[in-house]
């Protein structure tokens, strides 16, 4: 019996085209983060970066379940006592509507190296209209 390894030249990455439109936030995250990591790829392995391209388009159309737009909260802090600073999820769907959901994403990735390279395969618009044409996008369901 050999082993099968994968080699980084044998690997071919493809271009998704996702509509956000009506979609659930968190599923639609956790679906991209699976083509992202190549996790739907029969030849996966955790150590490579399988994964193919993703576009999403009408990242301010995304919906969320329950009460989340007023009781969920993104915190940061400015670094100075006291500067601790929150924004509820319904002011950040008006302000950037595509920082919720690379934000969703990137927490599903690995932390490290490689979940930065494979985080930089994602691309989101909050409108129709975006630059990869020419890639010729598969429109994934």
């Amino acid at each position: 019996m050999k082993t099968v390894t994968t080699k980084m030249n044998e690997v071919e990455h493809k271009w998704y085209l996702v509509d956000a439109n009506g979609q659930v936030l968190g599923r639609l995250a956790s679906k991209v983060a699976q083509i992202l990591r190549g996790k739907h790829k029969p030849m996966y392995s955790p150590h490579l970066d399988l994964g193919d391209h993703v576009i999403i388009i009408n990242a301010n159309k995304i919906r969320v379940t329950g009460k989340k737009l007023q009781q969920k909260f993104y915190y940061r802090h400015t670094g100075y006592p006291g500067g601790l600073r929150s924004k509820s999820l319904g002011v950040l769907l008006k302000e950037k509507p595509e920082w919720i959901l690379e934000h969703a994403i990137k927490g599903m990735l690995p932390h490290n190296k490689l979940g930065r390279k494979i985080f930089k395969k994602l691309r989101v618009y909050s409108g129709v209209e975006h630059p990869h044409q020419a890639q010729n996008p598969e429109i994934l369901k």
